[in-house]
This record gives structure tokens, sequence and C-alpha cells, in this order.
């Protein structure tokens, strides 16, 4: 799943508010725990060093999906929910953002000791991949983050931010050990932020002559400017516009949730009963668990799962959110004890959607939708950092 590109992320103010983050928690753990049964853990290592998977994640969970802010987010969600059950998970997350980052290689050391793997060299992977990325790299980003995130078996990944000192713009860096042949050679998995001109790399493989070894890199010896990469572009506007989505993706989507359409497939049964707007979740958290690299290209779709604080698309309907953290949490937990079938069906959802797809003709416009979620807000439990959603006068008699 190795991507290289860039991204444009943005700043935007204000912090996640408690009632949301402990949401992101709840369905965090168990989308974690859905992949590793039936994938295994280097199947989520592996897409967490993809950044357009990244970036779906912490859209779906309900982090602004355009925002610098889900980088933060996402490594804070995932280090309380994986570390208290790493023996079980086999996945351990380490560092952070600001003086969090400074613990890693003590973090690293502590985890070799309990687990038998070689920590000293788990710990030189965590600072050489930092000082790649704030050194060899100029590219005028001061990391701020560092998080490794690494398995029982030894493969790791890595996921650091930095602030560009000038225009206040972020970069996301993405490693992974599975792709990794060199820290010397093109070692990134992928690589996120605005292009804002000339970009001093040593690590790029046409760089081979000035290497003289990884800390002797000097930013006076430059052999190749970084250039070309395909990136993804991530607006800096706080919204969500129709340009941001495949509406033949999210279509497909939105009319397999409908019940009339759910009772027609008898791999949804055990479904049966879900209100179509929690079904629609459900399928969009179901794609970030099985869906292939491709299917994220798009990552402004997930948010049409639940929202975010800001609003955009709409507010995040926290009932809906709450049913589909249960409806994963069982589905998750008899999967422990062997009876797969309800995940198996969450999967299907996936399924079904992209076959769907195939033949689907998009038949209403995305203003039309987002103006439906924001007025059935209320219905929903909507909530945002601006406080509780309500109904229009016209509508008072229809739902109080």
């Amino acid at each position: 799943m190795k991507r290289a590109g860039t991204a444009d992320l943005a700043l935007f103010g204000g912090n996640i508010p408690p009632w949301l983050f402990d949401r992101m928690k709840k369905l965090a753990l168990p989308m974690v725990e859905a992949i590793i049964l039936q994938n295994g853990k280097d199947d989520f290592l592996a897409r967490i060093s993809d950044p357009f998977w990244f970036q779906s994640f912490g859209a779906v969970i309900g982090m602004d999906w355009n925002s610098s802010g889900v980088t933060t987010a996402v490594m804070r969600a995932l280090k309380d929910v994986i570390n208290p059950a790493s023996k079980e998970l086999g996945l351990y997350v380490c560092g952070g953002k600001g003086k969090e980052s400074l613990k890693t290689p003590n973090e690293l050391l502590d985890i070799g000791y309990k687990t038998g793997l070689n920590g000293t060299e788990l710990a030189r992977a965590s600072k050489l991949s930092a000082k790649v990325d704030n050194t060899a790299l100029q590219d005028g980003f001061n990391l701020y983050l560092h998080s490794f995130i690494l398995s029982d078996s030894g493969k790791w990944s890595v996921i650091q931010q930095g602030m560009h000192t000038k225009n206040g713009k972020a970069r996301r860096y993405h490693w992974h050990s599975g792709n990794l042949t060199s820290f010397t050679n093109e070692p990134h998995a992928a690589i996120c932020g605005i292009n804002d001109g000339k970009i001093i790399n040593l690590v790029d493989k046409q760089a081979q002559p000035a290497q003289k070894g990884m800390l002797e890199i000097s930013a006076e010896n430059p052999d190749k400017v970084l250039k070309g990469l395909p990136h993804l572009l991530v607006p800096s506007y706080c919204d969500v516009k129709a340009k941001d989505i495949d509406m033949k993706r999210l279509g497909s989507i939105l009319w397999l949730a409908q019940e009339t359409e759910t009772n027609n497939f008898e791999d949804l049964l055990l479904l049966k009963g879900m209100g179509p707007r929690t079904l629609q979740s459900l399928a969009l958290v179901s794609e970030v668990i099985h869906g292939t690299p491709t299917r994220f290209s798009d990552p402004a779709r997930f948010s049409f799962a639940h929202g975010a604080k800001n609003s955009k698309p709409f507010p995040v309907p926290t009932k809906v959110y709450d049913e589909t953290i249960a409806t994963m949490k069982e589905a998750v937990e008899k999967a422990k004890i062997g009876d797969k079938a309800k995940l198996m069906a969450v999967e299907k959802l996936t399924k079904l959607s992209q076959k769907a797809e195939q033949n689907f003709v998009p038949n209403g416009g995305f203003e039309e939708l987002v103006k439906k979620e924001n007025e059935d807000s209320h219905r929903y439990g909507g909530r945002s950092i601006s406080g509780r959603s309500k109904p229009k006068n016209d509508q008072l008699d229809l739902f109080n």
C-alpha cells in the first residue's frame, strides 16, 4: 500500500469536545479489531501508512475531513484505545504531540524489554525517521508530532507531522517498515503536505552521491530537488463541497442503506431493523475497514458517516454514532468467540455497495443531500461545537 505523494493540510481552530472524542475512541477500537481479526496486524500497519486511508479514517470517526488536526486526533485516539489492549491486539502506539514525541525512544525500549523485540533498533528507527524529516528533507516544516506504531512481530509504521515556519500549513509524513529497504533511499511510504516551492530531499534515490551517512547529511550538499510527486490535494476551505465527493460511490451507499433495498439481500438480514441513516454510517465504516487503496481517493466522502464538530457537512448525529459503535462492538465481540456472522454482514455492505456502483447513476444532488442531513440533524441527536441541533419552526409539530 505504499503511496508517495503530497497533500494540503489546513489548520482550523477549536478543540475536540469530550462528547465527540469519547465516541471517536469507542468506534476506533472495534474498527482496529475488525481489521486485525480479518486481515491481521500487518494490514493495519499498512493501512495507517497510507495517507488517503488515514484521512478517510479520521473523517469516518468525525474529524474535520481536511484539517491537519486529523493527525493529532487519530493518533491520540489510537494510543488511548490500543495500548490498554496491547497484549490482546499485538499492537503498541508510542510518542505523540509535543513533549510526548520525545518519550518515544524510551517507550520503545520498554516495549522491547516486555516483548523481546530489539528496543534499541526500534528507538534508532524512531530517531532516524525524525532526523530525515526534520533535517535531511529540507522543506521548511518543523516536526511537532511523532507517533510510532508497532506490532509484536517487529513491524512498524511512523506518522509524523510538521508545521511550516512561514505559511502556517502542515505536512504529514508516513513511514512503513514493510516497504522500507533503506533509510537513505526513498524511505517514505508517503508525504502529505502543501507544495511550497523547492524542497531539498537528500534521501531521494537520485541524491545518493551526496550521502556519506545518515547523520552527516548537510544542507550544503543537496543533489536533487524533490518534484513531481503525486499528491492528495486537500483544500484549505473549512467545508465539504461537491467536487470533493465521488457521488457515484456515495450514492450507491445511500441507495443500499434504504430499508427496502436492505431487505432484498439475505446477507444483510442480521442488520434488519437498523434505520437507513445508521446503515449509511455503517456502510462507510465498513469500507474503511475492508476497502482497497483505490477506494480512498475522496476522503471527504467518509464525513457523510458522522459529520464533524464544525457542522461541515453537518453536525455529528450522536444517536446514529452510538448505534454504529454498538453494532461494531457487538460484531467484533461475537467474532472473537467464533461467531463471525454479524461482522461478515457488515463487510457485505462494502461488497454490495461496490457492486451497485457499476451501474449506479446518481439521481440526487450534493446540495440536496447536505440540506437533508442538516434538516434531519435534530432527529439524530446532532451536535457540534456550536451546540445541539434544533428543528426549524415548521418542523416542531412533526417531531416534538
